[in-house]
This record gives structure tokens, C-alpha cells and sequence, in this order.
């Protein structure tokens, strides 16, 4: 038995991984549960400033924003782009100066495209892979300190300059002294102890923003620091991201996802601090020119992604947390790799069911189903009236198509339903909001590799798929029967806010809608 029988890795390794020998594998489970454990005492709000790094993050935030709003109340920016442009700017170093941890909050949003403004997304993007590297002594230091050896005894060969430099850790190419051709993942030195103490001090500083600026009572700062939280414990310590490339990989062999492979982690050349894994190369995911000339059907590459990473959360309740263009590739032969594993969601018992429930409910446009399922995700407490949710969002009426509503309604829209979902104490659960997150990297996905792909006939064919491969299973864990969901095509329209008659919709076309929406409410914010 090789470890091509239970995971989705490439044909030819350059070693083979056998379960039961992997040390740090055995003890993930344990060291999770301690990670997770710490949230609860990095997230509760001190009475007093958790120290000086208060003052540092205050101080550099006000130096990095007083200009922006000094120059904004003069009227010196010739548009509202040239705003945003200037601010983005001015965030993004200072997330830099002040580490890791505003560097990974800066990571997120520029996987939010279409969720924060694009300035801002376009940023942040720099704070995937262009941040200030570790100087080379102190990344010979980490690997030798963690390995327990000289770098020399290990690796032949292992290049200085990093490969990319991000928030917690940073990539080199190096050659085992075996002759393998490796990656190696090295943290960033204390990365551990100043992600702790930032933690503290935006738990402290998120009840004080609560009401005060619209977006901070649109995002519940309190949540979104203990969500943040819960999200980076876990990329500390480098077993667990280990662990979670094997995890991950056994999903996809079971899911029989031949379009997906997973690079190796090494047997035994895995600590806290260092991660030795197998190198695979192949095509920037944005390389669309590259792709077609050697060959490779980029829609497909969309619809295995799609599909690989619903049927992950749907069945097994596992899935890559953070999809975005630095964390795969595609390979010459058109397979995808996958790397950055130091986030996954993790759905299990009944949480994995509600969230099978929401998104069976939505092919079937049973608009309670899913407020239901959302609320058993966390989404919404327990208690929720529901048809009362559903009366104050509007979700008893007929849909709008929002490219008819003018800039002022499609405003006061939004700010209706803000203001009814805070009301009832929604929230963001970890797992819905990654694979939100996912979501809208796929979107901005198909912009650039599959734009004229047929929205409508995608969604047709992916549920039948599912109700093939999946509906006997997905019957018998929610104790229905096999045909109870049908896919309401009329609902989905509705749901995109597309006339009943329309029959094909690329995403071209979607964009153009986008576009309109999005141009009335920056004509409505601006004046």
C-alpha cells in the first residue's frame, strides 16, 4: 500500500508517507484542542490596556490616518477612487509596521473582492507574499533551533532569498541532503507571543468601536476578533497545517477529486516552527495565457475547483479555509495544487448537517429552510423567530431586481436589512464565513478564467452531479426522502435578480449587473 491509495498526491513522490509512523501527526489532535483553547482568554476584554502594545497600535494607526483625514476634509482628492486609493495605501503599511497580525487581517481582505472596496482589496493582495522578509541568520536560527541539527546536515542546498515572505511565515527552496528537491516553511521568529498580545489588545479596543463608525457596527467588532482569533491560533503552530495537508488530501482520494493534489509534508522533518514539504511548480493561478497555450481548459479547472470544494465541506465536513491566488497553482497536466494549509474548516456532527441543510434548501429556494439552517450554523441564536426574520428582511415578498432601484434605494436597502440582522444578534460563524471567503475568490476566479462560462447551465449541471453522486447519503443523514429537493431554477433566477426568461447568463453578464448596482450606490454614498 502506498500513500496514493488513501491521498490525493502526485504519482511520483519523493517519499512515500506511512500513517502510522508520522510522529507529529499523532499529536495534532490534542494540540488543536489546546490552541482552540486559548481563544476564550486572548478574546475576553481586560477593564485596563493590555500594555504598551496598546499605545504602539493606536499610535501607528493615528499616524498613518491623520493626514488621509486632514487632506479629505480639505478636499484635496480629485474623486472618491484617489480616497480610497491613498487610505488603502496608508493601512496596508501600516499593517506591515505593526506585524503579523494586522499583516493577516490586511490577508483577508484582499481575499474579499466585492466585499471590501477594490482599492483596498488591490493593497492588501501585497500582503500575501511581498511582505518585509526575515534576514538569513535568523531564518538559519529558526530551522536549526526546531530541526535540532546544522542546516548543513540536513540540506544540501537551501536558497537565502525566500520564495514569498507573508504574515506568519516565510518559503524557501532548498535540497535535502537525500537529494529531494523541497519547500521549506519557516515562522517568522516570536511570531507566537506578538499575535497573542495583539489578540489582547484588539479584544480590548473592539467594544469601544461598537456603534461608533458604520462599518464597525455593521461587522460587530467583538465577533469578528474572537472569528479572527479562532482563525490564527491554529496557523501557529506548523504540525497542525502539517496535519491538515493529510486531512485534506485523504478527502479528496475519497471524493475520487483527481483534479487535486496535495504536496507532500515530510515524515520527519516537521516541528512547531518548520515545515520541510515536496516542491511542485506549475502555472500562477492567474497566468490565464500560459494555461491555453499549453493546453489546459481553464473552465474546467473552475468547475473541478467548485465541485472539489463543495463536496469537501458537504460530505466530509473539510475544506481549504483560505483559497486565494497565492495558495495554488495549476499544474502542466491542468490538476490544481493546493498549499497554505494553515487554515481549514472543520464542520463536524450537526453543524456539517445545518450546513447541508442551507445549501440543499437553497437549490430548492426554501427561503425558512436556510434562515433555519442558519441558524443552527450559529448564524442566528437559537431562540430567533424566524418568520419574524423573515418579515423584517422582506424575504416573504417577491424578489427585487436590484439594477432597478436607484442609488438612493439600493442604499437605504442595505441599511435596512444591516439594521434588522444586527437586531436579532446575527453573527459570522468561522466556518460560514471561510467558505464565504472561498466563494468570493471563485467568483473573482471565473472572472479571469472562465468569463463567458453559462452561470445558469454550471449550477443546473453541479446539482445533478450532487443528487447522483451524494443524494441517497444526504437523504439518509437528514432522514428524508431521495427526491424531496429538486433544483428550482425560477428560484435561482430570482435569487440572482434575473427575469424569469432569461436562460443563459455568462458571468460577463453578471459583472455588467454588478457594475450598474455598484455605480448607483458610490453616486448615492458620494453625495
Amino acid at each position: 500500500m502506498t500513500d496514493l491509495d488513501w491521498g490525493a498526491f502526485t504519482e511520483n513522490g519523493p517519499w512515500t508517507l506511512d500513517l502510522d509512523a508520522i510522529s507529529w501527526l499523532k499529536s495534532a489532535p490534542e494540540l488543536r484542542r489546546a490552541a482552540r483553547a486559548e481563544v476564550p482568554r486572548l478574546t475576553t476584554p481586560r477593564r485596563l490596556p493590555p500594555g504598551a502594545r496598546v499605545v504602539t497600535v493606536s499610535a501607528r494607526l493615528a499616524t498613518a490616518l491623520g493626514p488621509w483625514l486632514v487632506r479629505k476634509k480639505r478636499g484635496a482628492y480629485r474623486d472618491g477612487s484617489a480616497s480610497k486609493a491613498d487610505v488603502s495605501l496608508r493601512l496596508r503599511k501600516a499593517a506591515e509596521v505593526l506585524g503579523p497580525t494586522y499583516i493577516k487581517l490586511g490577508q483577508i481582505i484582499s481575499s474579499g473582492e466585492g466585499l471590501f472596496p477594490s482599492e483596498l482589496v488591490d493593497e492588501f493582495k501585497r500582503c500575501r507574499d511581498q511582505v518585509r522578509a526575515e534576514p538569513w541568520p535568523v531564518v538559519r536560527r529558526v530551522v536549526e533551533e526546531d530541526l535540532g541539527r546544522t542546516l548543513e546536515s540536513v540540506f544540501e542546498t537551501f536558497e537565502q532569498t525566500p520564495l514569498a515572505a507573508a504574515s506568519i511565515a516565510q518559503v524557501h527552496r532548498a535540497r535535502l541532503r537525500t537529494g529531494e528537491d523541497v519547500v521549506v516553511k519557516v515562522q517568522r521568529p516570536q511570531v507566537t507571543s506578538l499575535v497573542h498580545k495583539d489578540l489582547e489588545v484588539l479584544a480590548y479596543l473592539a467594544p469601544h468601536l461598537v456603534g461608533r463608525i458604520p462599518i464597525a457596527a455593521l461587522a460587530n467588532p467583538p465577533a469578528l476578533v474572537e472569528l479572527f482569533a479562532d482563525t490564527i491560533v491554529e496557523e501557529l503552530d506548523f504540525r497542525l497545517e502539517a496535519a491538515n495537508m493529510i486531512d485534506v488530501a485523504r478527502v479528496l482520494h475519497d471524493l475520487g477529486q483527481r483534479g487535486y493534489v496535495v504536496p507532500r509534508p515530510h515524515p520527519r522533518l516537521v516541528t512547531r516552527r518548520v515545515l520541510v514539504m515536496e516542491r511542485l511548480s506549475g502555472f500562477n493561478f492567474d497566468d490565464v495565457a500560459g494555461m491555453k497555450n499549453a493546453g489546459i481548459d481553464t473552465e474546467d479547472v473552475i468547475r473541478t475547483g467548485m465541485i472539489a470544494f463543495m463536496e469537501g465541506a458537504l460530505i466530509h465536513g473539510v475544506f481549504h479555509g483560505d483559497l486565494h491566488g497565492g495558495n495554488l497553482f495549476v499544474l502542466p497536466d491542468g490538476r490544481t495544487a493546493l498549499l497554505d494549509f494553515g487554515i481549514v474548516g472543520r464542520l463536524t456532527g450537526e453543524r456539517r448537517l445545518a450546513f447541508l441543510r442551507l445549501m440543499m434548501y437553497a437549490t430548492a429556494n426554501d427561503v425558512m429552510g436556510q434562515l433555519g439552517a442558519l441558524r443552527d450554523l450559529g448564524a442566528l441564536p437559537h431562540d430567533t423567530d424566524l418568520p419574524a426574520v423573515m418579515k423584517d428582511l422582506g424575504l416573504d415578498r417577491p424578489p427585487i431586481d436590484p439594477t432597478t432601484l436607484s442609488g438612493e434605494e439600493l442604499v437605504a436597502e442595505v441599511q435596512r436589512v444591516v439594521k434588522a440582522l444586527l437586531g436579532y444578534g446575527a453573527r459570522m460563524p468561522k466556518e460560514l464565513m471561510l467558505y464565504v471567503k472561498n466563494m468570493v475568490f471563485l467568483d473573482g476566479a471565473i472572472a479571469r478564467l472562465a468569463p463567458d462560462l453559462d452561470l445558469l447551465a454550471e449550477i443546473a449541471h453541479i446539482s445533478l452531479l450532487f443528487a447522483e453522486r451524494h443524494g441517497e447519503r444526504f437523504a439518509a443523514e437528514l432522514g428524508v426522502a431521495e427526491n424531496t429537493w429538486e433544483l428550482d431554477m425560477q428560484g435561482v433566477k430570482a435569487s440572482l435578480g434575473i427575469d424569469s426568461a432569461i436562460d443563459r447568463l455568462t458571468y460577463r453578464d453578471l459583472q455588467d449587473r454588478r457594475a450598474l448596482i455598484q455605480k448607483r450606490m458610490r453616486e448615492r454614498t458620494a453625495g
